[in-house]
């Protein structure tokens, strides 16, 4: 049972493409490579260079190997770059959806693994969200993931299409030094960054209300997120049909401030850091919700905080030199 993996050899996809080959599926991989590293993919893995907006190209792919499913992770993720592209943002990421359910089918593809994001939920009105809470999107980023989910969900009615979203919340960490984000662009990432170069890292916002005035988030360990993977592609190979949205996160949160104490814990060396405003739109708290996917995947989070710390130290110890020790 073939599985097509788009984005595959991006940070997150490399992670799924190997939690998918270890657990008994072959894969092929349609990427682009903008972002993405041939050399996470594993020896037995193809991969085809290209856009999954190119409709004709992905139809091909999905009858030559043949696949049975597709996990679609290839999309532009930065919520700067979408609010100074927002087009841009709609023609790759809601574009590539739609191309790709055109692919589908017309090759007669039935199953459909969507990497979505809690950027669809906007400023939730309460801290904790669960899949029902209302969807509002502060960003052109957001908006392309929900447009996604919409697409698929209607797509569904047209044809006999199981699928299923995964909403991801801030995702950490790496299984090895290959692996890793070369593009960070969260705390975790950026903080080991300014220790390296031995400046301060900016906190926005200290007066929000929580514990500590910082802004509280679930992170979750992009190897539990790859696990969610392979527990949401155990699902659609079940004759059942499928089509539901998961939260992927831990459950837990934690404030800027006390990400950065942890940062110090494991690398030994306090974090300096300033403060700087707020960003526009800055929700103060926003965790998750996983009682979704616990109770009807079996899934659950194994790696907490210092985990993923941790292995993001390693790795970027191992790309770019150690961090000084303190």
């Amino acid at each position: 049972m073939t599985w097509l993996v788009t984005g595959g050899a991006g940070y997150i996809g490399g992670h799924v493409v190997r939690a998918l080959r270890a657990a008994g599926y072959p894969v092929v991989v349609l990427d682009d490579l903008s972002t993405g590293r041939p050399e996470r993919l594993p020896e037995d893995v193809d991969l085809v260079v290209g856009s999954v907006t190119d409709q004709p190209l992905v139809a091909g792919v999905l009858r030559g190997y043949p696949v049975d499913g597709v996990v679609h992770l290839a999309a532009r993720k930065s919520v700067a770059e979408s609010v100074a592209r927002p087009d841009w943002y709609h023609r790759e990421n809601v574009g590539g959806v739609a191309a790709l359910l055109d692919a589908m089918a017309e090759t007669g593809v039935s199953r459909m693994l969507f990497s979505s994001s809690a950027a669809v939920y906007g400023i939730p009105a309460a801290p904790r969200v669960d899949e029902a809470c209302r969807t509002a999107p502060i960003n052109p980023y957001g908006l392309t993931k929900l447009l996604g989910e919409q697409l698929i969900a209607v797509a569904g009615t047209g044809y006999p299409l199981s699928w299923l979203a995964l909403r991801y919340f801030n995702v950490v960490g790496a299984a090895q030094p290959l692996l890793a984000d070369r593009v960070p662009a969260n705390l975790v990432p950026i903080a080991l960054a300014a220790l390296a170069a031995d400046r301060p890292v900016t906190v926005t916002g200290t007066d929000f209300p929580t514990r500590d005035g910082t802004g509280v988030r679930d992170y979750v360990h992009v190897e539990d997120l790859a696990a969610a993977h392979l527990a949401a592609v155990n699902r659609l190979m079940d004759t059942r049909p499928a089509s539901a949205v998961y939260n992927v996160g831990t459950g837990h949160g934690y404030s800027v401030l006390e990400v950065l104490r942890r940062i110090g814990a494991v690398t030994g060396q306090p974090v300096p850091y300033e403060v700087g405003p707020r960003r526009p739109g800055d929700p103060p708290e926003v965790v998750a919700d996983v009682s979704r996917i616990r109770r009807e995947l079996g899934w659950r989070a194994r790696y907490g905080l210092t985990e993923m710390i941790a292995s993001t130290w390693l790795a970027w110890s191992e790309l770019s030199g150690p961090v000084r020790a303190g």
